[in-house]
């Protein structure tokens, strides 16, 4: 009964179909009942029967055709679980998902930290053949209780990109971090309990990573660079050397210089088991964003990883950051970027780069420029034989500049679908696939993104007299950026007003005491007042003042 229920909610969209289908039938009835009362027809009466049924007939034949639709798409939707917003969907897009996910291009995305995390979380919703490559470079550092205690290696990079390939991140990334308080486990993680678990049933670091993915119903799979301990080590432009991680950013600002180079130690590390196949094996390999010195280059430093994508015939492509890291990248330009990767591993390993168009609020850059930090300028003209992309990536995320999942995501799936129609393949499946599901993904993207607007419209409060005028391009552009100047202006105007009250009050408390001054002088006698001295003689007083002062001082 509650499975019947269900139909006759507003969300399943289901009542408007039946209804249309109750109208047809009624009306295909009367227009029935009509021919068989009737006892004398005229062409008038039959044209008007004859109406009336086809209009029912017809309403009957919509009704069930797009009752059958919805209910496909309602029985797509249950079961499709990366599906964010269930709202404006369409049937095809939705068996395209099914299908596309597993028969997906095979895609290879290297890095760690933040950055990694965002592409795999858009990539996600492509394909079901993705593959994070993660630095495993905390070694040496300070080292938490809890690792201490279960004796793991440094899992953070690992642990995010797992929540990031997670069907549903939210109850996954809260499990992952929590941290028990009370009772024998406290002070220790759940991530490093589960590792700890699954190193023991499984019996290596590496499959205990790899199963997860039948644990934790994991989108594709995390393999770390290598099991091998192993520190960052950084070489300074003026000769200094830095082999703890975390301490680059600070010894590079204070010594007023530039990492030259970055090196392993030791600098045999082995790839883990699985890496060198995987890339070799790629349809896609992805490098960034992230961390420049301590989470991109640092992978493609382990043996043999450098050469392995050097030689796959996948599509090369890193994704640059959209600013600058202070302590690391310090007035980098998109080119300087790349220069520092062919610097450590050569040529061959970026065919394509991606890049931010740049068009950031001002204001939201300034908050960033005061920490040191500043846009990753787009100078790409020092970098010859790579093919440069730009694009829209960038996105405000409380209040912090961040790249978009999804604009990442379909610029690469873009870039796949472009190579696959320079191969003559437009008729091979998975570009036909790929192609339907992003040109889906756009326009349900263009319908958030009115969606996002019209809220905006509806929160702000605005005078029916603005809501019915049209706006400008301009307007539209920058109505963010119109809208934060706004606040400052109205921020620094409640400031100017306070300041005046404080200097009013500071006016009227001086008045009041002058007034008292006045009246106490007012007492003497008129002789004692005197007459009104002129400007020379008040003159004249004061060089009298100070001579008499100086002669005191001798």
């Amino acid at each position: 009964m509650n499975g019947f229920m269900q139909w006759f909610k507003s969300s399943s969209r289901m009542k408007r179909w039946m209804c249309l289908i109750l109208i047809g039938i009624i009306l295909a009835c009367y227009g029935l009942a009509e021919i068989l009362v009737m006892k004398e027809i005229s062409f008038q009466e039959v044209g008007k029967v004859i109406v009336v049924f086809v209009i029912g007939f017809v309403s009957i034949v919509l009704g069930l055709i797009f009752l059958n639709k919805r209910t496909l798409e309602v029985l797509i939707e249950s079961t499709d679980e990366r599906m964010e917003n269930r709202n404006n969907v369409n049937v095809k897009s939705l068996i395209f998902n099914k299908t596309i996910y597993d028969k997906g291009p095979n895609i290879v995305v290297i890095g760690g930290g933040t950055g990694l995390n965002t592409v795999l979380s858009g990539l996600k919703n492509y394909t079901n053949n993705l593959t994070a490559i993660v630095t495993v470079s905390d070694y040496g550092e300070m080292i938490t209780n809890s690792r201490k205690e279960l004796e793991m290696l440094p899992l953070g990079d690992i642990k995010d990109s797992i929540v990031s390939l997670a069907s549903k991140e939210g109850q996954i990334d809260k499990l992952f971090n929590y941290e028990f308080t009370k009772g024998k486990l406290k002070g220790l993680n759940f991530s490093d309990i589960y590792f700890s678990a699954m190193k023991e049933i499984n019996g290596n670091f590496e499959d205990s990573i790899i199963k997860s993915n039948e644990v934790l119903n994991m989108i594709g799979k995390v393999i770390p660079v290598t099991l091998d301990e192993m520190k960052i080590v950084a070489e300074l432009a003026n000769g200094y050397v830095v082999e703890e991680k975390s301490r680059i950013p600070e010894v590079v600002s204070e010594k007023i210089t530039k990492i030259n180079r970055i090196l392993l130690n030791p600098s045999n590390c082995r790839p883990a088991p699985g890496v060198v196949e995987v890339i070799k094996n790629a349809d896609c390999i992805i490098i960034g964003p992230g961390s420049l010195y301590t989470n991109v280059i640092p992978n493609l430093l382990v043996n043999g990883v450098t050469k392995a994508i050097k030689e796959s015939p996948a599509i090369k492509v890193y994704v640059s950051n959209i600013m600058t890291e202070p302590g690391q990248t310090d007035n980098y330009s998109v080119s300087d970027h790349l220069n520092a990767i062919i610097d450590h591993c050569g040529n061959g390993v970026v065919d394509y780069c991606i890049y931010d168009t740049g068009e950031i609020i001002p204001e939201f850059i300034k908050k960033y420029n005061l920490e040191g930090q500043d846009l990753v300028d787009q100078d790409i003209e020092k970098v010859k034989g790579i093919k440069f992309l730009q694009r829209n990536l960038s996105m405000i995320s409380n209040d912090l500049i961040r790249h978009d999942p999804s604009l990442v995501a379909s610029s690469i799936i873009e870039l796949i679908c472009d190579d696959l129609k320079y191969q003559d393949k437009q008729n091979d499946p998975q570009y036909l696939m790929l192609n339907t599901k992003l040109r889906e993904e756009k326009r349900i993207n263009k319908i958030k993104r009115n969606m996002e607007k019209r809220e905006k419209k509806n929160n702000g409060g605005e005078p029916k007299e603005e809501k019915k005028r049209g706006k400008s391009k301009f307007s539209n552009k920058y109505s963010d950026r119109i809208a934060s100047i706004r606040e400052a202006d109205e921020k620094a105007r409640i400031k100017m007003e306070k300041e005046m009250a404080k200097k009013s009050k500071k006016k009227s408390k001086s008045n009041t005491t002058n007034s008292n001054t006045k009246k106490v002088q007012n007492t003497k006698p008129k002789s004692a007042r005197g007459k009104k001295k002129s400007p020379q003689q008040i003159r004249e007083e004061m060089l009298k003042q100070l001579e008499n002062s100086k002669l005191n001082d001798k």
